[in-house]
Formats: structure tokens, C-alpha cells, sequence
């Protein structure tokens, strides 16, 4: 749209179905690369991509027209289909239904690219579900425990 401007930074979580540990360290890189070039052909910004064995952090600078639940679609059922056509693991690899997503200002991108940067030495101390739930107070979003992931600790 033309005269149209924005800065829209999005941190979007989403989580291996049944919160198994099925990302392993030799293919990770390639499916976090993956992941930026979903986004970048859907002509979104990749700011960074990266995760552990059971979930996946993607920072993300959208376009007002692109709809955070269709970026978040097509990346996980684009990296689905990659997984599964790749045959890297056995049996057939799904994601967890939903996804958390956390708008932050331009002035946060450092923070949060770091954040996302150190997810293997952050979750030495945390769990993912102590990242998760610290998201969700931290962005004042109410939840029942029912409807977020599956936590299998």
C-alpha cells in the first residue's frame, strides 16, 4: 500500500507436538534457515530464527498486511512438510496446535535477537514452560492452563 509505514516486530513460540525432543543438533540449522526463508518468501522480515529439541522461537518483522496466524501457518506447515520429506526423524513430525506471539518495539530487537540467540544456554536454567508462562505474565496475556501446550516435563 503505498504511504503506508510501520514497524511491526512479532516474537513468535511454537512447540513440537507432544513436546518430544525431535530437533536434533545435526539438522537444526538447516530447518531454522528453512524457517527464515518461509518468511522471507512470504515478504516478511526473518530477524532470527532458533530454538531447542522441542520448540522453536522466530522474530519477525511483518507487514501490516500479513496476518501473524498466517505467518505462523505457513511456517509450520512449510518446516512439516520439509521434516517429513527429509525423513529426519522417524515416524511422521508434527507441531503442537497454537503458538504464543509477543509484539516488541524497535528499540527491544537487541534484547529479544539475543534472547532467541542463547535459547540453548537460557533453557539450562529454565524450562520451556517457565519461558513460556513467564512470556504470558510478562505480556499480561489471561490464560486457562488447559489450552496452552502439552507439558510434559
Amino acid at each position: 500500500m503505498p504511504g503506508t509505514f510501520s514497524q511491526i516486530y512479532i516474537h513468535t513460540v511454537f512447540a513440537v507436538k507432544g513436546r518430544e525432543n525431535l530437533i536434533d543438533k545435526s539438522w537444526k540449522e538447516d530447518l531454522h534457515k528453512y524457517i527464515a526463508g518461509i518468511i522471507r518468501a512470504k515478504e516478511q522480515k526473518s530477524i532470527i530464527v532458533n530454538g531447542v529439541a522441542d520448540h522453536i522461537h522466530a522474530f519477525i518483522g511483518l507487514r501490516p498486511s500479513m496476518l501473524i496466524s498466517d505467518i505462523v501457518r505457513d511456517i509450520k506447515n512449510n518446516s512439516t512438510n520439509f521434516i517429513n520429506d527429509n525423513k529426519l526423524v522417524h515416524g511422521k513430525f508434527s507441531w503442537q496446535e497454537g503458538y504464543g506471539a509477543f509484539s516488541h518495539s524497535h528499540s527491544q530487537i537487541k534484547t529479544v535477537y539475543n534472547y532467541i540467540l542463547h535459547q540453548e544456554e537460557h533453557h539450562k536454567k529454565k524450562t520451556f514452560r517457565e519461558e513460556y508462562f513467564g512470556f504470558l505474565k510478562k505480556f499480561d496475556i489471561p490464560f486457562e492452563e488447559k489450552y496452552l501446550f502439552e507439558w510434559i516435563e
